[in-house]
């Protein structure tokens, strides 16, 4: 008598291109689930918010080093709290086998990280919004140019740290880790994005090191807003880079998505 061999039907791969009514219905559902967690969403809006007040009364006798200052942080404060947020909420979903199940589903990986993007983009959206409208008209940022551009490095700022966040957190394995992951990712940029000093008169090899990294070109773009009335040749490459960054970043998280289970 022949054995008889049974052969498990192949799962089918999942699509591989850019499907939006795929990629609108994964951002529906994590913005869903993000309105049943209100300290999430209070963390993403108004913790930049209040970042930028106190930063305002500290330097209340010194209203111009909060001009220099605040619109830098302006744009850094959305950066930090998108990355946090998104990292943790994307490992959660791992973790709880969420993005297990969807992977099992005809859904590709592109459609998940741009869902996924495009979910924590609409509340980087009303985050820097909030931020920008609080610093110009509430607490009085004096800048030379146009808010609307102040407002779009903003929003690329926090659209950066939603890509590095749904990045880092295919390499955490607790939401622990996943917070580790702030001061390996984000403090290097801070301390050399030139916040604290010009990034020419650091040491030439920190200097260089700036150069490469996305949180230099936010600064750098944030402070052509702030001392010239036009878009300027600089502001648009330091957008572009800051654009370009996040896309690429996101180009990678989609890369390292995968099933953890066989």
């Amino acid at each position: 008598m022949s054995a008889t061999t049974v052969t498990a039907p192949a799962t089918p791969a999942p699509p591989s291109a850019l499907n939006a009514s795929r990629t609108t219905a994964t951002a529906a559902r994590v913005l869903r689930q993000l309105r049943h967690d209100p300290r999430t969403i209070a963390l993403m809006l108004l913790v930049p918010c209040l970042m930028l007040t106190l930063l305002r009364y500290v330097f209340d006798g010194s209203p111009r080093t909060f001009d220099s200052i605040g619109a830098s942080l302006l744009g850094i404060f959305p950066l930090i709290t998108m990355f946090l947020v998104t990292s943790i909420a994307t490992l959660r979903e791992r973790t709880s086998g969420t993005l297990e199940r969807l992977l099992a589903m005809p859904l590709g990986k592109g459609d998940v990280i741009a869902g996924y993007a495009l979910a924590f983009g609409t509340l980087a959206i009303i985050q820097s919004a909030l931020a920008t409208g609080l610093a110009l008209w509430l607490l009085g940022l004096d800048v030379t140019g146009s808010p609307w551009l102040l407002l779009l490095v903003a929003l690329l700022d926090a659209l950066l740290g939603t890509a590095l966040g749904l990045f880092v957190s295919a390499f955490a394995a607790s939401e622990f880790q996943a917070v580790q992951f702030m001061p390996a990712v984000l403090f290097p940029q801070l301390l050399l994005c030139g916040l604290f000093t010009p990034r020419d008169n650091m040491h030439p090899v920190l200097e260089a090191i700036s150069n490469v990294l996305p949180m230099s070109y936010a600064v750098d773009g944030m402070n052509e807003v702030l001392k010239h009335t036009d878009m300027t040749a600089n502001f648009l490459r330091d957008t572009l880079i800051v654009a370009g960054c996040a896309l690429l970043v996101l180009t990678l998280g989609a890369a390292t998505l995968r099933r953890r289970t066989a």
